[in-house]
């Protein structure tokens, strides 16, 4: 931005493949050296008497040329009309995007390779991930000699040069979806939509006989019978260990295709970089899986919230021309790692954490940008949600979630490097120095917020 007696006289990009972007304006500074001097403030301390007398030096030479003012084609410029900056839903689209691009070629790998759910935080790392192969293409068609060299190098191909986004995505990005008998046809045929909409080379598997593998490796080892999901008479600790199982086994298989696809493709453009696709709201509460899929190598969307992704995609829809989209915003938040119930999904997020992820953004935010402990979190939604909860229902929602963020920090101190966005993010290795383990009871806080619960009833 160039400014002037606080104008905007020029504007560049925000966000831009280039490594350098010059703008450039010109100012009157007889102008801003009146526009200082009618400054009433800056008057009286300069004539104080405490203010030293600095000396002049006088120069053989000036900022400017002395013809120049008199010259009509040297003219100051002019103030913009009006003075645009990109909504966040853009911000998102093209902030992550560029991030991507350079980290790509920096580490002069090959490309990208996404574990798609069918969900949509994995459905908006994909768009993060069209919407960098858009800026490329564009670049390139518009005779960016750095971009194209540096699209080359990762393609292994020195002579490459792309035609569309379509095809800069085949070479570039690498979708795959890992399903099991869990697994929905919805989510499966969405995944599908998603990569053919894009471009990306996509993979589609099914992993129940990797899955069943380890469950019969440890039924050998321990003598025992076979753990059984809590729909099938488990109890709770063989229902999430057999959850997890899945969830693990899918970062071990990103690792995998990542290295080897390439090799499959007879690519020479080296390994592919695996994205992770967990949101900060999830990330802050602890609900994922340590060391599965959300354990990557980079996640462009690990400090943007649910709420925020969801109104991306919906802007992605119109923007990037992709009605599959709706499909990905009507469906139900669900990991999937349970028995469906008559072929439909039968794991809702929302409901595992007893909350909704719109609430779990507004305690996420409180916590984390607000410094909010238990009590102060309580005193404040009761002023925010007083209209539609009780005071009871509301210290039990703050304190379920002061509970598991507590119990799962542990799993704040492995999360994958993340596009820094916003003072609302969960990394605590870069951007928190708080203590990762809490006591889970919060005894002394979870018992004002209990007192004050008492005495607000009674009245």
């Amino acid at each position: 931005m160039v400014l002037a007696n606080g104008h905007m006289l020029a504007m560049g990009r925000q966000f831009a493949l280039a490594d350098v972007e010059v703008t450039v304006a010109t100012a009157d500074l007889s102008r801003v050296r009146a526009f200082r001097a009618a400054n009433a403030s800056r008057s009286l301390q300069a004539a104080g008497s405490d203010v030293p007398d600095y000396p002049r030096i006088q120069t053989d030479f000036a900022l400017s040329l002395d013809y120049a003012q008199l010259d009509a084609s040297v003219a100051p410029t002019r103030p913009l009309d009006a003075v645009t900056y990109l909504r966040p839903e853009e911000e998102i689209a093209l902030g992550p995007a560029c991030w991507l691009w350079d980290y790509l070629r920096r580490s002069r790998l090959g490309g990208f390779f996404l574990p798609l759910s069918g969900g949509i935080d994995s459905c908006a790392t994909a768009l993060i991930v069209h919407s960098m192969c858009r800026l490329v293409a564009d670049a390139c068609q518009a005779g960016d000699e750095q971009v194209l060299a540096d699209l080359r190098r990762c393609c292994g191909d020195p002579t490459y040069t792309p035609t569309s986004v379509f095809d800069v995505a085949g070479r570039l990005f690498h979708t795959c979806y890992m399903g099991t008998i869990n697994s929905s046809a919805e989510t499966r045929g969405r995944a599908r939509l998603l990569a053919q909409s894009i471009g990306s080379y996509h993979v589609d598997l099914d992993m129940d006989t990797v899955v069943a593998a380890i469950v019969t490796l440890f039924t050998v080892v321990t003598g025992g019978s076979a753990p059984q999901y809590a729909v099938h008479g488990g109890s709770a600790a063989e229902n999430l260990a057999l959850q997890n199982i899945q969830a693990r086994l899918r970062m071990l298989l990103a690792y995998l295709f990542a290295a080897l696809l390439p090799w499959v493709r007879q690519s020479s453009g080296g390994p592919l970089l695996v994205l992770g696709s967990a949101n900060v709201d999830e990330s802050l509460r602890g609900y994922f899986t340590k060391y599965d899929c959300s354990s990557a190598d980079l996640n462009p969307i690990g400090s943007i919230s649910k709420a925020d992704l969801r109104r991306f995609v919906a802007f992605a829809r119109t923007e990037m021309q992709l009605p599959v989209l709706d499909e990905f915003l009507a469906a139900m938040p669900s990991a999937e790692l349970v028995p469906l119930a008559d072929g439909s999904c039968a794991q809702s997020d929302e409901v595992e954490m007893g909350m909704t992820y719109d609430e779990l953004s507004v305690f996420g935010r409180l916590r984390k940008v607000d410094k909010c402990g238990p009590y102060s979190m309580f005193v404040r939604l009761l002023h925010e949600w007083s209209d539609s909860l009780t005071p009871a229902e509301i210290g039990a929602k703050v304190k379920r979630f002061f509970y598991y963020y507590a119990v799962n920090r542990h799993k704040m101190t492995t999360l994958t490097p993340a596009y820094h966005a916003e003072t609302y993010s969960p990394d605590d290795n870069r951007f928190d120095l708080r203590p990762f383990l809490y006591d889970t009871a919060w005894t002394w806080q979870f018992a004002c917020i209990d007192r004050a619960v008492k005495r607000m009833t009674k009245e």
